[in-house]
């Protein structure tokens, strides 16, 4: 039990005067586990966990590796199970705990099952990769404070897996009991955080990397697709987790703010609900040299998404690509060596194994053949198994340009650190160590900063001219990949001046905006992050440029024009963290606001009230006066939505789409418009989602919140919120169950955040993680913040000391330890 303290007064002083004279609830003192990697004899851990509401932690230490230490347990502490598992997914240990069959854990990447996923990540323990970028000097290997914030983290995880252990095991019912959930090593860690870096390249390739095969010698040439472009480009897509992951951010700047505000942030990232995907708020302080407040992904020690006293910054799913396919010549009858500028090369060739739980309980041992080249591994499938087949003439190979990359806590530490929108760029220039994604950022003199400053392979548009190979030609046109020739030398990615390493565009090569008024991104390309300052020039694996956006990408700049005009229905002008907080829960959605009238109309045009569908006419009378007085919005108590979500999904895969007026490049945001009630096609699509809805036995006049919910403590919560799609900024995505509707959410909004910057003070934030702290049942912080969501509320931040002491529910944890 933990005992009633004060806090003694040799811990330090910065951390002692935090506190000093307050009576805390602290823990008993118990050894650090050691690890291999944290063998110094002696090294002190200290740190201050005080928990105002809803659990969220504000750790104060002295150094780093204090900060990692308190910021390693609390985070177990909340979701241990969680953590525990993506640690055995990287260290390829899935098929010896749960069977090689079970399924994958999607957090890091695409694999069919457990076994899968091994021998992708064993291959990559075999070659040291890892290892071998821990070891170089910064910015390629981790700066000192990064290593000392992983030690740190490393020596709080197994300190609660030791304490748990001690004091009746852990909760959570997922982990409860289980052999899996054991003590980590630094190397564990970086394992994790090079997994999350690479999942939107290699990682989407997990299957075809692990199951390539050289043909045999009388092998028949493969089929390949009828038109491979178009079915390699909806499965980068589906690998890339478009519908999954994504998100929106607004930044705004003095010039679109209103009252005292000099800056506005709105972060509002879409992840999964469920998995090592989650995020988890924490603040973190180290007296005069670090005091930054957000969220990150869990086993990441450092804010990702969040604020200091002087910017505010968060990131949303960008459209670069990270990593290319090269197609190899191969030497006649030798499937396994390759010519390139007519030199055979030998592919190296990877014995792997894999332990294995077999169905008697007892442990077997998998064994593979994996092979490489110059450019990477081979593959024997595309993402979602599309066929990129190994043939007896040409092999694919993949190369992911977060291969090499270990900076990513670098980069996510030094945002921290910043004190300014020029800061921030020039801090992302110096590390060059974010995957996947583009930063937005506001300051308090009233910059806002948009970027897409991350890992890209050098594939200039004159180089993919010079190298694609046919499928290349089409496939870069269409998402952004490159396949070149890998039988020419010269065909090798080109590298920048400003570049950290070999191989990437140089940050002066990548898309960057500064202004006074706003920009934003909804996960489309950088070209219109403001519409008054449109962003060209960079290579098309950047992005594309001059093509429609998405419903939701028009959705977030006309509300941000709107509101700074004062013409959207809120008083005023220009944007607070209030109007900010109402705009997003107003859960407006664009097609709506498009084609909900002309639905209606068409709905009610039907003869006998009938729609065409797939199975015959279903009636849809019920439906017209719904949608004819729906007003357009996501709410939990709306009628129709249900219905138009499901119709708008359908019509976006109608031949030509579902407009009358196409897309115009001189008015991206007002096109297309125009539904073409009149088409076939477009009234089947109606027909089918209504039959669908009826199918699952939902009226088509239900409330968005009957059939949209989560269960949590055996209790209903309706979840307002609508789905990409309709163009509604705060996404949320169903997990649906057969004839029971909506009854959890996959993926939507996760971690939101508004920081406002005053002319004067400290920044006022306001923040709701929408699945709360815990991924334990158990936990009073499981499902908290998310009956707070479903009212349509939000947590006000506590940053400043003053405000931490005020919280009515303040308690107080203090680690010590060697």
């Amino acid at each position: 039990m933990p005992r009633v303290t004060r806090l003694p007064a040799g811990i330090r002083g910065a951390v002692s005067s935090l506190v000093a004279g307050i009576t805390l609830v602290g823990l008993t003192a118990l050894p650090a586990s050691t690890t291999p990697t944290d063998t110094a004899a002696g090294s002190d851990r200290h740190a201050v966990i005080q928990y105002t509401e809803y659990g969220v932690p504000h750790i104060t230490a002295d150094d780093y590796p204090g900060l990692g230490y308190g910021y390693g347990y609390a985070s177990a502490k909340d979701n241990v199970c969680v953590l525990a598992d993506a640690y055995v997914t990287v260290n390829a240990e899935r098929s010896r705990y749960f069977g090689a069959d079970a399924p994958a854990n999607a957090g890091v990447g695409v694999a069919a099952d457990s076994l899968t996923s091994d021998l992708y990540f064993q291959r990559l323990k075999d070659s040291g990769t890892v290892e071998r970028l821990i070891d170089k000097p910064p910015p390629l290997g981790p700066e000192p404070e990064v290593a000392q914030l992983v030690r740190g983290y490393v020596q709080g995880y197994n300190r609660y897996v030791a304490e748990a252990d001690t004091r009746g095991g852990i909760t959570d019912p997922a982990c409860r009991g289980k052999e899996w959930v054991k003590p980590i090593a630094a190397i564990d860690v970086y394992r994790q955080i090079h997994a999350v870096t690479t999942m939107s390249g290699s990682g989407t390739f997990m299957d075809g990397i692990a199951g390539a095969r050289p043909p045999a010698r009388s092998a028949a040439a493969p089929r390949r697709s009828a038109d491979p472009a178009t079915g390699l480009a909806e499965a980068v897509r589906a690998a890339r987790g478009e519908g999954e992951l994504g998100s929106n951010a607004l930044a705004i700047g003095a010039e679109g703010t209103r009252g005292s505000s000099r800056g506005v942030l709105l972060a509002n990232p879409h992840f999964p609900w469920q998995g090592m995907r989650r995020m988890w708020q924490s603040q973190l302080t180290i007296p005069g040299r670090l005091d930054v407040s957000g969220a990150s992904l869990l086993g990441f020690p450092a804010v990702l998404i969040g604020h200091n006293r002087d910017v505010a910054w968060t990131h949303t799913v960008a459209t670069a690509t990270t990593y290319g396919l090269y197609e190899v010549p191969l030497v006649p009858g030798d499937p396994t060596r390759y010519l390139v500028d007519g030199v055979p090369e030998q592919m190296k060739s990877h014995r792997v194994r894999v332990r294995v739980k077999e169905k008697d309980g007892t442990t077997g041992t998998v064994e593979r053949t994996l092979w490489d080249t110059r450019y990477g591994p081979v593959l024997g499938a595309g993402p979602g198994g599309f066929p990129l087949p190994w043939g007896k003439d040409t092999a694919y190979t993949l190369r992911d340009a977060n291969t090499t990359n270990l900076r990513a806590l670098n980069s996510w530490l030094g945002l921290g650190r910043t004190t300014s929108a020029e800061d921030v760029r020039r801090s992302q220039a110096r590390t060059q160590g974010l995957p996947w994604i583009n930063t937005l950022a506001v300051d308090r003199e009233g910059s806002a900063y948009y970027a897409d400053m991350q890992v890209v392979p050098h594939v200039t548009d004159e180089l993919a001219k010079r190298c694609s190979t046919p499928l290349g030609e089409r496939l870069l046109a269409t998402s952004g990949v490159p396949v070149l020739d890998g039988g020419r030398g010269a065909c090798a990615w080109g590298t920048d001046k400003d570049a950290v390493e070999p191989g990437l565009l140089g940050p002066g090569r990548l898309p960057q905006l500064i202004r006074d008024d706003y920009v934003t991104n909804s996960n489309n390309s950088p070209w219109l992050a403001n519409p008054l300052s449109p962003l060209t020039g960079y290579p098309r694996v950047v992005g594309d440029i001059g093509t429609p956006r998405t419903l939701r990408t028009q959705e977030g700049i006309l509300s941000v024009q709107r509101r700074i005009a004062g013409k959207d229905g809120l008083p005023g002008k220009g944007f607070s963290r209030a109007t900010m907080e109402r705009m997003l829960f107003r859960d407006h959605s664009r097609a709506a606001e498009l084609a909900a009238a002309d639905t209606a109309k068409m709905c009610r045009s039907f003869p006998d009230g009938a729609a065409p569908s797939a199975g015959g006419p279903v009636d849809v009378s019920i439906a017209c006066r719904a949608l004819a007085d729906w007003d357009g919005r996501y709410s939990s108590r709306s009628r129709g939505s249900l219905l138009f979500a499901r119709f708008v999904a359908k019509a976006g895969a109608v031949k030509d789409g579902p407009w009358k007026v196409p897309f115009d490049p001189s008015d991206p945001l007002r096109t297309p418009r125009t539904l073409a009630a009149d088409k076939p096609e477009v009234q089947r699509a109606f027909g089918d989602a209504a039959a669908e809805l009826r199918a699952a036995d939902i009226p088509l006049n239900a409330r968005l919140g009957d059939h949209q919910y989560v269960v949590r403590d055996g209790k209903r919560i309706p979840i307002h919120g609508g789905p990409h799609e309709a163009g509604v900024l705060n996404v949320i995505t169903p997990k649906a169950a057969p004839g029971a509707g909506t009854p959890d959410v996959a993926t939507g909004s996760s971690f939101l955040q508004v920081t406002e910057f005053p002319a004067k003070g400290a920044p006022r934030t306001s923040s709701l993680l929408t699945y709360g702290q815990s991924a334990d049942p158990t936990s009073p912080h499981h499902a908290d913040q998310t009956r707070l969501y479903a009212a349509g509320r939000w947590v006000r931040e506590r940053f400043t000391q003053r405000e931490i002491l005020d919280s009515p529910q303040l308690r107080t944890h203090i680690l010590t330890g060697k």
